[in-house]
């Protein structure tokens, strides 16, 4: 904690926080922060895994434009839930949480989600309602898209987990 403390004084300040020591000491608020946590990711992961299972081939017959406008907004709303709720969490144990490995590595792979449906949005999203119509065929960037959306978010749920363990 000392080495931490020393160059990020910010976390220690979160941590002493009222924020931090009501998070610590409430028997209810920890607990229901992170149900909704669990509830935001839940919404925002399984939204994006059938999104991407469909964009690589899973349940064909499904038009991928509804899809989209089904899961897109779940998944967004996911995000919103889990985002303030894991700061929350993260504000109980900032010092020790901060330089732990798992969640080191749930920061890069939310980063890498992130920036990937950014990339996606900016690049495949725009010719989605013409997917099927000409071809048939999801195109690879879309696919490739897909597989690193994949990859990124299980990993995210993953490091997630392995905080307690790490």
């Amino acid at each position: 904690m000392e080495h931490v403390a020393s160059h990020h004084p910010w976390l220690v300040a979160l941590e002493q926080s009222g924020l931090g020591a009501a998070m610590r000491q409430s028997l209810f608020l920890y607990p229901a922060v992170e149900v909704l946590h669990i509830l935001g990711f839940v919404l925002l992961v399984g939204s994006i895994v059938g999104f991407d299972l469909r964009l690589l081939g899973l349940t064909r017959p499904l038009p991928v434009s509804p899809f989209a406008r089904h899961a897109v907004p779940l998944a967004m709303t996911g995000f919103c839930i889990a985002v303030p709720a894991g700061l929350l969490l993260f504000a109980t144990e900032a010092t020790s949480i901060a330089v732990n490995p798992a969640f080191q590595v749930k920061l890069v792979c939310i980063a890498i989600g992130m920036a990937n449906a950014a990339l996606f949005h900016l690049g495949p999203w725009r010719s989605m309602a013409h997917w099927g119509v000409v071809s048939g065929v999801v195109p690879a960037t879309a696919r490739i898209g897909a597989a690193v959306s994949l990859l990124a978010w299980i990993g995210a749920v993953a490091g997630g987990r392995l905080i307690a363990y790490l």
